[in-house]
């Protein structure tokens, strides 16, 4: 956070949404301008023998869902390599190897790297309130030769989100690797129900507070396109997880690389494609 900027603690207290957004659109526009960026992924089931469909438009494999055993990781990350056909290949939430390498009583490096032998490119996820420690298991990453696509909140806690948020910040202080930080949570809390006005305020306090975090995710697959265009104005600049199939059976404007880029136009900010390694893509 820089000297001129609002107390993110102040703002967590206020119920002005406007307020805290248009801060955080401030920041949002001082670190991209208008450049909002779009990942269209292919998703693979982490189960070997499962079917691997890859569609020429994919800027990203990614293999979905925990692994059963390390010899099964290691084989379902080299079928799929063999279909990719160069494209970036993800795989794995950073927490479940964390936990499969304890079961296999091998240390969580040794594991990547086997993984990076069979092509792995990206650990898909690290969910920071899951790990047990964030730091080393996030370093091992990139000793093992790998990058991390994405840290990601698990399920949000019912307090202290802005304090959580300066954990997050410390951590990319200490590892200064993040790319993307993807702040709305990936499981829901039935003891505390998310609304929209709650999850576009934790975007835009994460925004501010984690200035030292280039981008700020929000998924589309798994929030939708209304929240995500709305989030895209109140600090989130880079979308995840949008569907690699150019079906039009419903129609050209129907299609998803028609309907994510009329979704970042309507909110007045310029679509840029990019792949799994954050390199843009002109097509």
């Amino acid at each position: 956070m820089t000297a001129t900027a609002p107390d993110p603690a102040a703002l967590s207290a206020s119920h002005d949404i406007i307020t805290i957004g248009m801060h955080a659109d401030d920041v949002r526009r001082r670190l991209h301008g208008v450049c909002t960026t779009f990942v269209r992924v292919a998703d693979v089931d982490a189960q070997p023998g499962a079917p691997i469909h890859v569609p020429p438009s994919a800027g990203e494999v990614r293999i979905a869902g925990a692994p059963d055993s390390r010899a099964s990781a290691v084989s379902r990350v080299a079928e799929v390599r063999a279909a990719t056909s160069g494209r970036p290949l993800s795989g794995f939430a950073l927490s479940d190897l964390e936990r499969l390498s304890v079961r296999e009583q091998v240390t969580l490096r040794s594991l990547l790297e086997e993984l990076c032998a069979a092509g792995l490119e990206l650990v898909a996820e690290a969910p920071f309130d899951q790990l047990e420690d964030p730091r080393r298991a996030i370093e091992e990453v990139n000793i093992a030769g790998l990058a991390l696509a994405r840290l990601t909140i698990h399920q949000a806690p019912a307090v202290d989100t802005v304090a959580g948020f300066q954990r997050v910040y410390a951590l990319q202080r200490d590892v200064a690797v993040l790319r993307s930080f993807a702040p709305l949570p990936r499981r829901f809390n039935p003891a505390v129900p998310s609304t929209g006005y709650e999850d576009v305020r934790r975007l835009a306090l994460a925004r501010l507070v984690v200035e030292n975090i280039p981008s700020i995710q929000v998924d589309w697959a798994l929030y939708g396109p209304k929240l995500a265009q709305v989030a895209l104005t109140m600090g989130a600049d880079d979308i995840d997880g949008v569907s690699a199939e150019d079906d039009v059976a419903q129609g050209r404007r129907r299609a998803p690389l028609e309907e994510i880029q009329r979704n970042i136009r309507a909110a007045a900010l310029e679509p840029v494609e990019r792949n799994g390694r954050y390199e843009l893509i002109t097509r």
